[in-house]
């Protein structure tokens, strides 16, 4: 069987990414890294992906007069290298309609929060100002709307009181590694629907939401 096509988005470090390679490198995984594609010529990404032997490209926002035709760009660089499946990982540009309309059902993003709770930046900061007791990361299909397309799985982990910003994103980083691969086989597997904006997904052998001891859950 064909593999399914990713083409992942990125514009930092590239630790989702990483993840991705390294699931992708394993011939036996339902899906195979085609473009890993940077909007920063500075991306730490792009080595990753030198690594891992996968094509790279950079398409510079900045080179761009305005969203549309960065976004044509983006698109037709997906589309030359048979990208079947946009997966967006630490991609920070905001998306508008069109390039969103054009992958619906086909672009997923990974976010460091249980939406709809802390959409947007600066979310396990906000976390523990609010004084919730839980955090965590969502996998959740692309939409218009920022950070609130229909969610495919979650992770949560508690809050601890000793807890700052960085320790708290260091524990959900693990379980945002875990659940994209997760939920990326889920969709190379053909398990995963949308009906009227919910995710329902076939053949769940464990639970799609799942608790994250305080500890570091094995990946």
């Amino acid at each position: 069987m064909a593999r399914l096509k990713l083409g992942i988005l990125f514009s930092g470090r590239g630790t989702n990414l990483q993840a991705l390679l390294d699931a992708t490198a394993d011939p036996a995984f339902p899906a195979e890294t085609a473009l890993a594609l940077a909007n920063r010529p500075d991306a730490g990404g792009l080595k990753r992906a030198a690594g891992a032997g996968v094509p790279a490209q950079v398409i510079d926002h900045k080179r761009y007069p305005d969203r549309p035709t960065f976004e044509t760009a983006l698109t037709e660089a997906l589309t030359a290298a048979g990208v079947e499946l946009v997966c967006l990982a630490g991609f920070m540009r905001l998306l508008t309609p069109n390039f969103v309309n054009r992958w619906a059902g086909k672009a997923i993003n990974i976010h460091p929060s249980l939406l709809p709770a802390f959409p947007g930046l600066n979310t396990h900061a906000r976390a523990i100002e609010a004084g919730v007791r839980f955090a965590g990361a969502t996998v959740h299909f692309l939409s218009t709307e920022m950070d609130a397309g229909p969610i495919i799985l979650q992770a949560a982990t508690p809050i601890l009181p000793t807890d700052d910003a960085d320790i708290l994103a260091a524990r959900v980083l693990r379980a945002e590694h875990e659940i994209y691969i997760r939920a990326v086989r889920w969709i190379a597997e053909g398990r995963v629907r949308i009906e009227n904006g919910r995710v329902h997904v076939a053949d769940v052998t464990d639970d799609a939401a799942y608790y994250l001891p305080a500890g570091q859950r094995p990946v």
